[in-house]
């Protein structure tokens, strides 16, 4: 009875049911299983960890002091510790180390592994503060005193001047901003102005359509004019430079050497062993912002991630704008004009087959033909005055758009195709016989009907193409990117201008770092955002996509 029962069962087909939900509750699993490991792994490197000072027994025996903050703690395999010699310094059973972060001025020099069974004392004083840097790396410290303190003075520094210090702090950081924004405003149009003048004197020398004899005569005056405006704005800013480098404190490191540092170069000092927990949760919300909302500030240990996240997200979107409509009309002709044979069979083979051709070999392309080709050809026909320093000759945010969107249009014009194909013949016959003719019958029935399909393709191109890192380095992916993209000056969008990009973020974090392992946290975080913008991007397309075929739902049945 239990064996029929089995029999009938299986026929019914209930074991592929459980078979299917368990595959999608695997899949589910893996998705949160891996957005959970890069959120743990990520965020914690912006909570504020206790500050040591630690007494470590050298291998050549002497002691020294060392104060930093713990980033990660490994466990060394036997065969490496014999290797190492390290098998007698061994006391509590498996040898481990510790990446300790430092500080110092050379950021390769910044982390160092510490044997843990070399840690002869350990303490956490309160008074330990933490100094980030706008240009270089932590330091960590006692505070001696506001301004040059006299070198006897050694002690720590009391509640006064702590306090005094963090206004100081405030007063700097607001000035800085100040300087930032005269500099991004009235300093960047001011080189503008002057480097349109220079293209302009070039023009006469050259020639040049349009640059009339008393070129000479007005661009003298004109630069005469910047040049006394961009001279004051140099007396100001210097001005402003000293205000804000006249304040300093002085602290002492772990060796015992006195540092007096200008608070032009400091971002935040805290005490995170002195801390509470709420005073915890207010410096890491601050500084998880300061990292989404400002760009690369130095050599720091973590900079700013927000010109990475703004390209990745207009890149994406100027690729959906050039591949979406050749992608469309290509999948229209193949589906609604080109007679199926042979021809049109060899075509989609074709396609199917460039869906799977290694991205470098676009990036290849796209540098070879847009690049090279037709970037050099512009230069020539509209900008031979900025020759030979190249306008749209060299990589930069369209030629990447470009390549990507060659990239991505095989799997657009096939997902469009495919939509096409769903739709009922009857729904093409119905139009046609009110008179209506093919044209019309595709722009106002069959497209807006497919709509679905055409954003589903989308969705798959950006995919596709948000994660892409190979072809981006080959036509105008930068590690740092002096300014954005979009700016307030004329055109506004710079299509010409480098960019930083997520992808390409991991990748120089992941195997260019200096200290690969102290980079493991802002690699997973990155990832984790890159994650991010992807899905925001996918699900404001699948948002569209579900109220267009809610709209078309009556059209498609």
């Amino acid at each position: 009875m239990a064996r029929g029962r089995w029999s009938e069962w299986c026929r019914g087909g209930e074991p592929m049911v459980w078979l299917s939900a368990a595959c999608v509750g695997l899949c589910l699993l893996a998705v949160v299983g891996l957005i959970g490991l890069l959120a743990v792994r990520g965020l914690g490197i912006f909570w504020p960890v206790p500050v040591v000072e630690l007494q470590y027994r050298e291998a050549g025996g002497s002691l020294q002091t060392v104060v930093g903050q713990g980033r990660l703690t490994q466990a060394l395999p036997e065969s490496w510790v014999e290797a190492a010699g390290l098998a007698g310094v061994r006391r509590h059973g498996a040898a481990y180390r510790t990446l300790m972060q430092v500080g110092g001025e050379v950021p390769a020099q910044e982390f160092r592994w510490l044997l843990r069974d070399r840690i002869e004392a350990r303490r956490a004083p309160l008074e330990l503060m933490v100094v980030e840097r706008t240009d270089a790396g932590y330091l960590y410290g006692y505070l001696v005193g506001l301004g040059a303190s006299p070198k006897e003075r050694t002690a720590p520094a009391g509640a006064a001047d702590w306090d005094a210090l963090q206004r100081q702090i405030d007063r700097a950081d607001a000035q800085r901003r100040q300087l930032h924004a005269l500099q991004a405003g009235r300093v960047a149009a001011l080189n503008l102005e002057l480097e349109r003048l220079r293209l302009s004197e070039r023009k006469a020398e050259l020639g040049l359509a349009g640059a009339g004899a008393g070129v000479a005569a007005r661009t003298a005056s004109a630069r005469a004019r910047l040049q006394q405006e961009y001279g004051q704005l140099q007396r100001e800013l210097g001005e402003r430079y000293r205000e804000l480098e006249r304040d300093t404190f002085t602290l002492r490191t772990a060796d015992g050497a006195l540092h007096t540092l200008p608070l032009a170069q400091v971002v935040r000092v805290y005490r995170p062993n002195a801390m509470a927990v709420g005073d915890k949760v207010r410096l890491y919300a601050q500084r998880l912002w300061e990292f989404l909302s400002t760009g690369p500030r130095g050599q720091g240990a973590v900079n700013g991630i927000f010109p990475a996240i703004f390209g990745t997200v207009l890149l994406v979107l100027l690729m959906s704008v050039l591949v979406m409509p050749f992608g469309v009309l290509a999948a229209v002709y193949l589906r609604e004009y080109a007679r199926q044979g042979w021809l049109t069979g060899l075509i989609r083979v074709a396609l199917h087959n460039l869906a799977g051709v290694p991205s470098i070999v676009y990036g290849l392309f796209g540098l070879g033909f847009f690049v090279y080709s037709v970037g050099g050809s512009i230069d020539r026909w509209f900008f031979p005055e900025a020759l030979p320093a190249p306008t749209f000759g060299t990589p930069g945010l369209f030629w990447a758009s470009l390549t990507l969107a060659l990239l991505t249009l095989p799997v657009v014009i096939v997902a469009t195709e495919e939509g096409l194909e769903r739709l009922p013949r009857s729904l093409r016959e119905a139009s046609l016989s009110l008179g209506a003719t093919r044209w019309q019958t595709v722009a106002r029935v069959v497209l807006p009907t497919a709509s679905p399909a055409l954003i589903t393709g989308l969705i798959l191109a950006v995919a596709r193409a948000a994660g892409e890192v190979a072809p981006l380095m080959l036509v105008g992916v930068v590690k740092v990117a002096p300014d954005l993209p979009v700016d307030g000056h004329f055109p506004y969008l710079h299509l010409e201008r480098k960019f930083m990009h997520l992808g390409y973020h991991i990748y120089d974090l992941g195997f260019q770092s200096a200290q690969i392992e102290a980079s493991q946290a802002l690699v997973y975080l990155t990832a984790l955002l890159l994650v991010v913008v992807v899905f925001l991007l996918n699900l404001s397309a699948i948002v569209l996509r579900n109220r267009l075929r809610q709209k078309y739902r009556i059209l498609e049945s």
